[in-house]
Protein backbone atom coordinates (compact mmCIF):
# COMPACT_ATOMS: atom_id res chain seq x y z
CA UNK A 1 0.00 0.00 0.00
CA UNK A 2 2.45 2.30 0.85
CA UNK A 3 4.21 1.58 -2.35
CA UNK A 4 1.08 2.12 -4.13
CA UNK A 5 0.82 5.80 -2.61
CA UNK A 6 4.49 6.30 -3.38
CA UNK A 7 4.31 5.58 -6.88
CA UNK A 8 1.08 7.79 -6.90
CA UNK A 9 3.08 10.81 -5.35
CA UNK A 10 5.53 11.05 -7.79
CA UNK A 11 3.21 10.08 -10.92
CA UNK A 12 1.13 12.73 -9.64
CA UNK A 13 4.66 15.32 -9.22
CA UNK A 14 5.01 14.43 -13.08
CA UNK A 15 1.28 15.53 -14.18
CA UNK A 16 2.23 18.89 -12.90
CA UNK A 17 4.98 19.21 -13.96
CA UNK A 18 4.41 18.49 -17.34
CA UNK A 19 1.22 20.85 -17.27
CA UNK A 20 3.44 23.18 -16.43
CA UNK A 21 5.83 22.69 -19.37
CA UNK A 22 3.24 22.50 -21.69
CA UNK A 23 1.26 26.02 -20.48
CA UNK A 24 5.19 27.57 -21.51
CA UNK A 25 4.87 26.06 -24.48
CA UNK A 26 1.75 27.56 -25.60
CA UNK A 27 2.94 31.07 -23.87
CA UNK A 28 5.84 30.58 -26.74
CA UNK A 29 3.80 29.28 -29.55
CA UNK A 30 1.14 31.70 -29.00
CA UNK A 31 3.49 34.53 -30.66
CA UNK A 32 3.44 33.10 -33.69
CA UNK A 33 -0.57 33.69 -34.20
CA UNK A 34 -0.53 37.07 -32.83
CA UNK A 35 2.54 38.05 -35.21
CA UNK A 36 1.39 40.94 -37.33
CA UNK A 37 4.67 39.84 -39.88
CA UNK A 38 3.55 36.11 -39.58
CA UNK A 39 5.95 34.24 -42.13
CA UNK A 40 4.91 32.74 -45.16
CA UNK A 41 5.38 28.94 -44.37
CA UNK A 42 6.10 28.11 -40.77
CA UNK A 43 9.50 28.67 -39.51
CA UNK A 44 11.66 26.14 -37.81
CA UNK A 45 11.18 27.41 -34.59
CA UNK A 46 7.12 27.05 -34.87
CA UNK A 47 7.70 23.70 -36.26
CA UNK A 48 9.79 22.42 -33.19
CA UNK A 49 7.47 23.96 -30.76
CA UNK A 50 4.57 22.55 -32.23
CA UNK A 51 6.22 19.15 -32.30
CA UNK A 52 7.14 19.25 -28.67
CA UNK A 53 3.29 20.01 -27.84
CA UNK A 54 2.06 17.05 -29.35
CA UNK A 55 4.80 15.13 -27.77
CA UNK A 56 4.33 16.26 -24.23
CA UNK A 57 0.11 16.07 -24.47
CA UNK A 58 0.71 12.07 -25.68
CA UNK A 59 3.28 11.75 -22.51
CA UNK A 60 0.76 13.01 -20.15
CA UNK A 61 -1.94 10.80 -21.76
CA UNK A 62 0.52 7.69 -21.15
CA UNK A 63 1.05 8.90 -17.77
CA UNK A 64 -2.91 9.64 -17.11
CA UNK A 65 -3.04 6.19 -17.42
CA UNK A 66 -0.82 5.19 -15.30
CA UNK A 67 -2.21 6.68 -12.60
CA UNK A 68 -5.39 5.46 -13.55
CA UNK A 69 -4.36 2.04 -13.57
CA UNK A 70 -2.69 2.73 -9.80
CA UNK A 71 -6.27 3.71 -8.67
CA UNK A 72 -7.87 0.86 -10.04
CA UNK A 73 -5.84 -1.27 -8.41
CA UNK A 74 -6.23 -0.29 -5.09
CA UNK A 75 -8.54 -2.60 -2.79
CA UNK A 76 -11.02 0.97 -1.77
CA UNK A 77 -9.92 3.67 -4.20
CA UNK A 78 -9.70 6.86 -2.82
CA UNK A 79 -12.10 9.54 -3.29
CA UNK A 80 -9.57 12.16 -3.30
CA UNK A 81 -7.35 10.59 -5.64
CA UNK A 82 -10.18 9.82 -8.32
CA UNK A 83 -11.08 13.38 -8.04
CA UNK A 84 -7.43 14.52 -8.70
CA UNK A 85 -6.97 12.23 -11.80
CA UNK A 86 -10.54 13.72 -13.19
CA UNK A 87 -8.98 17.50 -13.11
CA UNK A 88 -5.90 16.05 -14.32
CA UNK A 89 -7.67 14.52 -17.55
CA UNK A 90 -9.78 18.08 -17.65
CA UNK A 91 -6.49 20.16 -18.10
CA UNK A 92 -5.48 17.65 -20.28
CA UNK A 93 -8.37 18.17 -22.50
CA UNK A 94 -8.17 21.62 -22.73
CA UNK A 95 -4.74 22.20 -23.19
CA UNK A 96 -5.52 19.48 -26.60
CA UNK A 97 -8.28 21.82 -27.67
CA UNK A 98 -6.00 24.89 -27.12
CA UNK A 99 -3.24 23.12 -29.49
CA UNK A 100 -6.27 22.82 -32.00
CA UNK A 101 -7.34 26.70 -31.26
CA UNK A 102 -3.76 27.82 -32.15
CA UNK A 103 -3.08 25.93 -35.08
CA UNK A 104 -6.28 27.35 -36.60
CA UNK A 105 -5.27 30.43 -35.74
CA UNK A 106 -2.29 30.81 -37.02
CA UNK A 107 -3.35 28.71 -40.38
CA UNK A 108 -5.69 31.59 -40.46
CA UNK A 109 -3.56 34.29 -40.37
CA UNK A 110 -1.08 32.96 -42.35
CA UNK A 111 -3.71 32.75 -45.24
CA UNK A 112 -4.83 36.32 -44.43
CA UNK A 113 -1.20 37.20 -44.83
CA UNK A 114 -0.51 35.34 -47.88
CA UNK A 115 -3.76 36.48 -49.02
CA UNK A 116 -2.71 40.17 -49.10
CA UNK A 117 0.78 39.67 -50.58
CA UNK A 118 -0.71 37.74 -53.35
CA UNK A 119 -3.21 40.71 -53.79
CA UNK A 120 -0.57 43.60 -53.76
CA UNK A 121 1.39 41.22 -56.19
CA UNK A 122 -1.36 41.13 -58.74
CA UNK A 123 -1.78 44.91 -58.10
CA UNK A 124 1.40 45.49 -59.37
CA UNK A 125 1.69 43.64 -62.31
CA UNK A 126 -1.61 44.76 -63.72
CA UNK A 127 -0.05 48.57 -63.33
CA UNK A 128 2.89 47.14 -64.76
CA UNK A 129 1.02 45.32 -67.64
CA UNK A 130 -2.01 47.23 -68.05
CA UNK A 131 -0.90 50.81 -67.02
CA UNK A 132 3.11 50.93 -68.05
CA UNK A 133 2.79 54.69 -67.64
CA UNK A 134 1.74 55.01 -63.94
CA UNK A 135 3.86 52.56 -63.36
CA UNK A 136 7.08 54.05 -64.38
CA UNK A 137 5.81 57.35 -62.74
CA UNK A 138 5.81 55.94 -59.68
CA UNK A 139 9.36 54.46 -60.16
CA UNK A 140 10.48 58.06 -60.91
CA UNK A 141 8.86 59.12 -58.04
CA UNK A 142 10.41 56.86 -55.34
CA UNK A 143 13.73 57.71 -57.56
CA UNK A 144 12.94 61.03 -56.54
CA UNK A 145 12.89 60.36 -53.07
CA UNK A 146 15.68 59.16 -52.87
CA UNK A 147 17.61 61.90 -54.77
CA UNK A 148 16.01 64.28 -52.43
CA UNK A 149 16.83 62.64 -49.29
CA UNK A 150 20.72 62.47 -50.67
CA UNK A 151 20.48 66.39 -51.62
CA UNK A 152 19.62 66.45 -47.82
CA UNK A 153 21.97 64.65 -46.28
CA UNK A 154 24.48 66.39 -48.17
CA UNK A 155 23.23 69.79 -47.50
CA UNK A 156 23.25 68.89 -43.95
CA UNK A 157 27.08 67.99 -43.77
CA UNK A 158 27.64 71.31 -45.92
CA UNK A 159 25.89 73.32 -43.37
CA UNK A 160 28.44 71.91 -40.77
CA UNK A 161 31.45 72.28 -42.78
CA UNK A 162 30.41 75.93 -43.10
CA UNK A 163 29.89 76.52 -39.34
CA UNK A 164 33.37 74.68 -38.64
CA UNK A 165 34.90 77.44 -41.31
CA UNK A 166 33.36 80.46 -39.60
CA UNK A 167 34.75 79.26 -36.07
CA UNK A 168 37.74 79.08 -37.65
CA UNK A 169 37.69 82.98 -39.08
CA UNK A 170 36.35 83.80 -35.36
CA UNK A 171 39.40 82.58 -33.89
CA UNK A 172 41.83 83.77 -36.33
CA UNK A 173 40.33 87.08 -35.88
CA UNK A 174 40.45 86.70 -31.94
CA UNK A 175 44.11 85.36 -32.21
CA UNK A 176 44.81 88.41 -34.24
CA UNK A 177 43.53 90.91 -31.95
CA UNK A 178 44.99 89.83 -29.38
CA UNK A 179 48.07 90.15 -30.96
CA UNK A 180 47.72 93.62 -32.07
CA UNK A 181 46.64 94.33 -28.41
CA UNK A 182 49.92 92.94 -26.76
CA UNK A 183 52.04 94.79 -30.04
CA UNK A 184 50.10 98.29 -28.36
CA UNK A 185 50.98 97.64 -25.06
CA UNK A 186 54.43 96.78 -25.68
CA UNK A 187 55.03 100.30 -28.12
CA UNK A 188 53.69 101.99 -25.10
CA UNK A 189 55.59 101.24 -22.09
CA UNK A 190 59.07 103.19 -22.12
CA UNK A 191 62.03 101.40 -23.26
CA UNK A 192 60.62 97.73 -23.43
CA UNK A 193 61.54 97.69 -27.52
CA UNK A 194 65.19 98.74 -26.34
CA UNK A 195 65.05 95.99 -23.72
CA UNK A 196 63.15 93.07 -25.99
CA UNK A 197 66.38 94.40 -28.83
CA UNK A 198 68.73 93.42 -25.73
CA UNK A 199 67.34 90.06 -24.71
CA UNK A 200 67.75 89.11 -28.46
CA UNK A 201 71.11 90.01 -28.61
CA UNK A 202 72.25 88.92 -25.71
CA UNK A 203 70.46 85.15 -26.91
CA UNK A 204 72.75 85.64 -30.04
CA UNK A 205 75.73 86.12 -28.37
CA UNK A 206 75.43 83.45 -25.49
CA UNK A 207 74.80 81.10 -28.74
CA UNK A 208 77.43 82.38 -30.76
CA UNK A 209 79.82 81.36 -27.53
CA UNK A 210 78.50 78.12 -26.82
CA UNK A 211 79.08 77.23 -30.46
CA UNK A 212 82.65 78.26 -30.41
CA UNK A 213 83.20 76.51 -27.29
CA UNK A 214 81.65 72.94 -28.66
CA UNK A 215 83.70 73.44 -31.69
CA UNK A 216 87.02 73.98 -29.93
CA UNK A 217 86.03 70.75 -27.57
CA UNK A 218 85.14 68.70 -30.93
CA UNK A 219 88.71 69.76 -32.43
CA UNK A 220 90.60 68.77 -29.32
CA UNK A 221 89.05 65.89 -29.26
CA UNK A 222 89.78 65.13 -33.26
CA UNK A 223 93.66 66.04 -32.28
CA UNK A 224 93.99 63.87 -29.21
CA UNK A 225 92.56 60.90 -31.27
Amino acid sequence: MATTTSSWAQLRQQARAQETQTESLFHTYAQFASRSDIEPAPSEEERRTEEHLHEILEKRSTLLSQLARLLDSEPTPSALKSTNLARHREILHQHRSELTRLKTAISTARDRANLLSNVRNDIDAYRSRENPEAAEAEYMLAERRRVDNSHNMIDGVLSQAYAVNENFGLQRESLASIQRRITGAAAQIPGINGLMQKIGSKKRRDGIILGTFIAICFLGLWWLL
